[in-house]
């Protein structure tokens, strides 16, 4: 599972490739790490690596995905963004117009379940979509009220980014 990580003004692509236990060998930036990491007592993580001990606080912020890391020395906001995250922020960066009526996949992926069809009448929010990518499963809403006038994939299809998967009237 492969997710972008902000952390402060730093983006990082972190890959998990494997996990046995409390060892795990991840991917960040395609750089290979093998790392101890536990959850301990007190809600701090512990991380062993390369013969180096490090000692991480994440406290959740009131956003979903978004946290603030503590370390001994500093502190730093993170945020997890993930597939459906990615979906928001396209969405969000077309704007208004003609891409809301379109709900397309940011990333490629494969169609686990259509669950409208050419005529079904949606509000906004309804989902209309659930698409796998990258070992998560993301739900797709429709942006606004209105008429499915295409479906462009079945389930079980596998999709491209930016692909249009729906359209709406």
């Amino acid at each position: 599972m492969a997710v972008e990580i902000k952390i402060g003004d730093r983006v990082a692509w972190v890959n998990l490739l494997k996990q046995d236990g409390n060892i795990l060998e991840i991917e960040v930036d395609g750089k290979v790490y093998n790392v101890d990491l536990m959850h301990t007592a007190d809600g701090t993580f512990s991380i062993l690596e390369g013969g180096h001990s490090y000692n991480i606080e994440l406290v959740p912020d009131a956003t979903p995905k978004k946290y603030t890391a503590y370390t001994l020395y500093d502190n730093f906001d993170v945020e997890v963004v993930d597939a459906e995250a990615r979906y928001l922020q396209n969405r969000n960066a077309n704007g208004a117009g003609q891409a809301d009526n379109k709900i397309s996949s940011p990333m490629p992926g494969k169609v686990v379940k259509v669950l409208v069809e050419v005529g079904d009448v949606v509000r906004e929010g309804d989902t209309v979509i659930i698409i796998s990518a990258m070992k998560m499963e993301s739900e797709y809403k429709a942006p606004k009220d209105g008429t499915v006038k295409k479906v462009n994939v079945s389930n079980q299809d596998t999709v491209d980014s930016n692909q249009v998967l729906i359209e709406l009237d």
